[in-house]
């Protein structure tokens, strides 16, 4: 017999058993293996979300097979994320991780000298990256918050030029006195009338007005009737919203879809791309001839790499991601820290002495940028108030490369980091026993913390550029309402909720009531009664 006949023998004789070893396979153990191909998928990842390597050497919430701490996240609520986060740290200390389906694991720290490391020492190995992009992109789109890597860099460069000495001091005489003049009228308005105000509204109209007249050339008018609500400002509110609770909802697009949200996301989108749009077809129409170019114009002015103008999508977002630099975290900032002077849980010496600084550097004149240098108390009270309550409470990175921080922390490419200034600002390690306590003479004795230790403006090649701007801006806008009125809380007892957000904005305003001072050289701290 050949050797083909034998082997067509052979192998038709073997067919039988081995069809019968397939039909065995197919009918009797197939569900077996699945079932433990689920326990094997299953026991690999029992308390972190599917797809995300194990790290036994990290500390952390334990989570459930497959979907890891998505429980948590979804429980903990979006006003109470901060506080969240603060509670974790005392349980697991400075370093600790969790992670959630399609994020994967987010590595949590605390310490100034991390810190360091990722913002500043291996400012490279960390980006915004993709994903935080992508969810952030109804709001920032491709501007400089989100941008990595030369997008970034250029559009940063830009900025800078219109953030120096000698513009500020242009502002604090042209804009910012001008502004918070016409604060100090309405509120006086509102001291004889006995009126009830909110004053984060106030402080929202008055840096929107401000930063508008600053870097785009006009004031919006918001504080001439600021009773009214601005259309351009609420829709904003609400994108910021929205793309912050997007960073919780692995499908979010689904779910906005299911809700009907993202119709109104898509409406919000055209009123705030609208308003920006308006901003630039303006100057496009009116022109510009002041000597010194303000934020606008510079990128109105700057080519591509390929020699042709930014175009007007790029433009939008350049204006959209100042305006929120500009409008929010000073507005937030100033309205924390009036919380703090005048709650009952404060030290009631805080403001006196507040006020007669304030009497006594200005004597009862306008705050030139030469005066609010030396207004030192006033800045003290504005950052103790950033410290505790930060305008950007939390920050998120994607690792692109490896890396080994300072407490030998291991942190592999893909994975995200994350700090909470919050947390930070509250730690006991840093800041000492009294850590929670609102003590604005922290600030008046020795050298100012490092950034990385107190990082309410950033730190780094991100540190934010409008530091000074916005303490300047800050102290004028507080010097000249020190000088006119005291303020008392309407409800002094209680907490104001945040709302869930990319910054910190108080969830329901802050009502005050305002009165006349009773004359330039009193430093009193409580209303009368009413």
């Amino acid at each position: 017999m050949d050797t083909a006949a034998v082997y067509i023998s052979r192998t038709s004789a073997a067919w039988p058993a081995f069809n019968t070893l397939l039909k065995l396979i197919t009918r009797r153990n197939a569900s077996r293996l699945l079932g433990a191909y689920i326990l094997w998928v299953i026991f690999k990842y029992r308390n972190t979300a599917y797809g995300t390597k194990p790290r036994p050497d990290l500390k952390g919430p334990r989570g459930w097979p497959l979907i890891g701490n998505m429980i948590l996240m979804y429980l903990t609520p979006r006003d109470q994320i901060s506080q969240q986060n603060e509670k974790l740290h005392e349980q697991y200390g400075s370093t600790w991780a969790f992670s959630v389906p399609k994020l994967g694991r987010v590595i949590q720290f605390s310490n100034p000298d991390v810190l360091e490391h990722v913002l500043k020492t291996n400012f490279w190995a960390y980006e915004k990256g993709p994903l935080v992009q992508e969810t952030l992109s109804d709001l920032l789109g491709t501007g400089i918050f989100g941008a990595d890597g030369d997008h970034w860099k250029w559009q940063r460069k830009m900025a800078s030029h219109i953030f120096n000495v000698k513009a500020f001091r242009n502002y604090t005489s042209s804009v910012f006195v001008k502004e918070a003049n016409i604060v100090v009228d309405y509120l006086a308005q509102v001291a004889d009338d006995g009126r009830i105000v909110d004053l984060q509204n106030l402080f929202y109209l008055f840096t929107l007005d401000s930063f508008g007249e600053v870097s785009f050339g006009q004031t919006f008018g918001c504080l001439r009737t600021p009773e009214k609500e601005v259309e351009f400002a609420a829709a904003f509110d609400r994108l910021n919203t929205v793309v912050f609770n997007r960073l919780f909802e692995g499908a979010w697009q689904l779910s906005e879809w299911a809700t009907g949200m993202n119709k109104q996301v898509a409406k919000d989108k055209k009123i705030v791309n609208d308003f920006a749009m308006n901003i630039i077809n303006s100057r496009r129409i009116n022109g510009y001839d002041k000597p010194q170019k303000d934020l606008l114009q510079l990128f109105m002015d700057m080519d591509t790499d390929d020699g042709q103008p930014l175009s007007d999508e790029m433009l939008c977002c350049l204006v959209l991601n100042f305006i929120i630099a500009g409008r929010d975290t000073t507005a937030q900032a100033l309205s924390w820290m009036f919380y703090l002077l005048y709650r009952s849980a404060s030290d009631p010496s805080i403001v006196p002495e507040l006020v007669k600084e304030v009497d006594e550097v200005l004597e009862g004149g306008v705050p030139t940028y030469e005066a609010c240098k030396k207004l030192r108390y006033s800045e003290a009270c504005l950052y103790e108030a950033l410290r505790l309550y930060p305008s950007v409470p939390r920050n998120i990175k994607v690792a692109v490369q490896d890396d080994v921080w300072p407490d030998g922390t291991k942190v592999y490419k893909g994975e995200f980091v994350s700090w909470s200034s919050w947390a930070m600002g509250r730690s006991k390690a840093s800041w000492g026993p009294d850590a929670k306590e609102y003590k604005p003479e922290r600030w008046m004795s020795g050298e100012k913390p490092s950034s990385t230790k107190f990082p309410g403006f950033h730190a780094g090649p991100r540190t934010c550029l409008g530091q000074q701007f916005a303490t300047i801006e800050a102290i004028t806008i507080m010097s000249l309402l020190f000088q006119k009125f005291t303020f008392e809380l309407v409800d002094p007892h209680t907490e104001p909720a945040y709302a869930p957000g990319l910054t910190l904005p108080m969830a329901k305003g802050l009502p005050v009531r305002v009165f006349h001072r009773a004359h330039s050289g009193t430093a009193t701290s409580a209303a009368p009664a009413v």
